[in-house]
């Protein structure tokens, strides 16, 4: 295995899931000297696939291909993969993406389903499979095909990398602004059952608006961050800056920033990496493999608490028999969490306060 010179790192889900494969890619860039290393992701997750270290070359699978012409998008993906790896490792269960990596190396490892009905096929295709571990975080399982490579590594680090061009867009937008030391708010997510609700950010807004700091409120170009952003309150200390700044500047913006408040989303596992001070709402997202990973204590949380810390991080969530469900709201279809209305704007704003005069 040490003759290894081309690998696929295959990810099929969503930005976060890109971003916490990061770990794992630094410790393959590492083990096997002079190594190229390729991604295939969803197109939707490419801007942000761009911004991780050692990446050679991304192939794309779009959906929307799929809608025009599957099979000719197939044929187009087997081309550019087909036996071109001396090693794959798949980190998404999905029959496509299993295909992918038996297709892309005759050595392939790949996480499959529990379930032997639905993945005996795969692991006999596989060179190796293994099985997500509920209880731990995502980015522990993202390093379980190490293991079964025999690959050692010391430390688990999530890093958030960006370009000095972003650095210096963002440094003129906020010298623009006359903003030197601030804090990032970010109040949306991907989906609407993970969103704060409007009344309760607004008070929150207002009570941060207090501090003697900048608020700057970030969020990217669509349909929920444009509701979000026609709604915010026009406050002294609050910098809307939401559909202002690549994904890229984002991160460089996050890097120069104080600390995150918001959601339980990309942004908040950027401000991790980076070390930053979180305060991360959560509502029905099931911690145990979520919640933001702490470089320095080398774990996450799997505890539900209303109110927790551990290391950089706190975690608000509603005191509720129900926290956390894992569902997709509470009538699991995207709908309302009843949970995010439960959690106080004034038990948020007293531990930011709490950090800020310390």
């Amino acid at each position: 295995m040490k003759q290894i010179h081309n690998i696929l790192i295959i990810i099929q889900r969503s930005n976060g899931d890109v971003f916490l494969s990061a770990p794992l890619i630094e410790v393959l860039h590492h083990y096997y000297e002079n190594v190229n290393i390729d991604l295939l992701v969803n197109d939707d997750t490419f801007a942000l696939a761009k911004t991780i270290k050692y990446i050679r070359n991304i192939h794309l699978f779009s959906y929307q291909k799929k809608k025009e012409n599957a099979l000719q998008q197939e044929k187009n993906i087997f081309k550019s993969i087909y036996k071109k790896y001396n090693l794959s490792i798949n980190l998404t269960s999905s029959d496509r993406s299993v295909m992918y990596a038996i297709w892309a190396s005759k050595y392939s490892v790949s996480v499959v389903e529990k379930e032997q009905q639905k993945s005996w096929w795969k692991r006999l295709f596989l060179t190796h499979s293994y099985v997500y571990n509920s209880t731990l975080s995502i980015v522990v399982n993202n390093m379980m095909s190490l293991r079964l490579l025999g690959i050692p590594y010391s430390k688990i680090e999530t890093k958030a990398c960006y370009s000095e061009a972003a650095k210096q867009s963002i440094v003129r937008k906020l010298c623009e602004n006359n903003i030197d030391k601030f804090i990032i708010f970010h109040p949306s997510a991907q989906y609407d059952y993970k969103i704060y609700p409007t009344d309760l950010r607004h008070k929150l807004l207002n009570l941060l608006n207090n501090l003697d700091l900048p608020i700057v409120v970030t969020g990217a170009n669509s349909n929920i961050d444009d509701s979000i952003k026609s709604k915010l309150p026009k406050l002294g200390s609050v910098y809307d800056f939401i559909g202002h700044t690549s994904l890229d500047e984002y991160i460089a913006l996050s890097d120069l920033s104080e600390g995150y408040i918001g959601m339980d989303t990309l942004n908040m596992h950027i401000a991790a990496a980076q070390n930053k001070r979180v305060f991360a709402i959560f509502g029905p997202t099931i911690l145990d493999m979520w919640s933001p990973w702490s470089n320095t204590l080398q774990k996450n949380t799997t505890t539900n608490k209303p109110l927790q810390t551990y290391g950089n991080i706190t975690i608000f969530q509603a005191n509720m028999e129900c926290v956390a469900c894992g569902l997709a709201g509470c009538d699991d279809k995207h709908g309302k969490s009843d949970c995010l209305e439960q959690i106080s704007p004034y038990i948020i704003f007293k531990e930011v306060q709490k950090w800020f005069l310390r």
